[in-house]
């Protein structure tokens, strides 16, 4: 049986744990042990979470570089559509999933009062033994640190909020444009879309007192998916559509305005050795955000599965994002990050997202 560090209220450890009760992967669920930083390094190169520690000795980090590797390993049910295009679909939606959702995520879970009181008393409990303070004090800490490392610090003030919240309403109207159609994003069965869309949607936004009851109210086909795929079972043969469906378009162009602003800025901002950049989305701007290495890593893991694509199915792609935006994928040339150039992921060093980084 694996061994999974992280949290309960972990955005990534959900979406982990969702794709292993999925696949009917027995993994034994524990809390990250702070306390044992050191080790952690040492292991997977970064403190965060999940970590996987496998029974034949070896770690594990990084959800999406661990589900591609799981889908080596153990390729049924298949969660990558067949069709070239839909997996390239399927590829950008998770990325949108995993890093643009983040920041709404955040903000909801640490600038609204009842998730902050709530998530930072579950955190004390579950991750924060090792500190040596009062329980009152050590919840203070950790919901300020929160605070500050993942809302203020990334960009969301008076000028940016409502549209921090937008983002997240944005979401919930174009999925449930899809679920409208099929019980998941892209087929009868949970595909690596689907799994993207699980980390913001399940263990933030559809747990965190503020986001759930919106979600609820707003998007019942999302919080059904949501409790769908928590509890579905391995499909011996799933089916995929064979095109990306005219019900994705909402989806893909808020995709585009948004999530691929902040990958081209970032990356110039990288190439520039800036710390900080600005970007303005959709009519709001946003002053000062930190230069991700790690970011401009998954940018590069776009364009090179989009590199990939035959000349057809690259212009199936292109008819997919008609946005301005969208030529990130596919035009001019981008610094390298100089990441995982001997493809070690999901083993070995990883790196925070947030920073440039150095190489490990």
């Amino acid at each position: 049986m694996w061994k999974v560090y992280g949290s309960r209220v972990s955005y990534y450890t959900g979406k982990l744990e969702a794709y292993l009760r999925y696949k009917g992967i027995p993994y034994q669920s524990l809390p990250t042990p702070y306390g044992e930083s050191r080790m952690l390094v040492e292991k997977v190169g970064a403190v965060q979470m999940p970590i996987v520690e496998r029974d034949d000795g070896r770690w594990m980090s990084d959800t999406t570089p661990i589900l591609l590797q799981l889908e080596r390993e153990r390729p049924e049910p298949a969660i990558l559509p067949g069709d070239p295009v839909v997996g390239f679909i399927a590829r950008l939606i998770e990325d949108f999933g995993d890093e643009w959702l983040w920041r709404p995520a955040m903000h909801y879970r640490w600038s609204y009062p009842y998730d902050r009181l709530l998530i930072s008393n579950i955190l004390v409990d579950e991750v924060g033994g090792f500190i040596k303070a009062p329980r009152w004090l050590k919840r203070r800490r950790i919901a300020h640190r929160q605070f500050t490392n993942f809302v203020v610090k990334d960009g969301v003030n008076d000028a940016t909020r409502a549209h921090v919240d937008a983002t997240y309403l944005a979401a919930l109207d174009a999925m449930s444009a899809m679920l409208a159609n099929r019980p998941y994003l892209l087929g009868d069965a949970p595909s690596l879309a689907d799994f993207g869309m699980m980390g913001p949607m399940f263990r933030h936004f559809g747990q965190d007192p503020t986001p759930a009851e919106i979600m609820r109210n707003r998007a019942p086909l999302v919080f059904e998916w949501v409790a769908r795929m928590w509890n579905a079972d391995g499909v011996s043969q799933p089916y995929f559509v064979d095109a990306v469906p005219n019900d994705a378009a909402a989806l893909l162009r808020e995709i585009c305005e948004t999530h691929l602003v902040q990958y081209r800025e970032n990356a110039a901002a990288y190439a520039r050795g800036d710390t900080h950049f600005a970007m303005t989305v959709q009519g709001v701007h946003y002053a000062k955000l930190p230069v991700s290495r790690y970011r401009l890593w998954c940018l590069e893991q776009l364009r090179a599965g989009f590199a990939a694509l035959d000349a057809q199915a690259q212009e199936r792609v292109r008819a997919l994002l008609p946005h301005h935006d969208a030529a990130i994928l596919w035009e001019g040339e981008v610094t390298a990050s100089g990441f995982n150039e001997d493809d070690h992921l999901p083993f070995g060093k990883a790196i925070n997202v947030y920073g440039q980084g150095t190489p490990p």
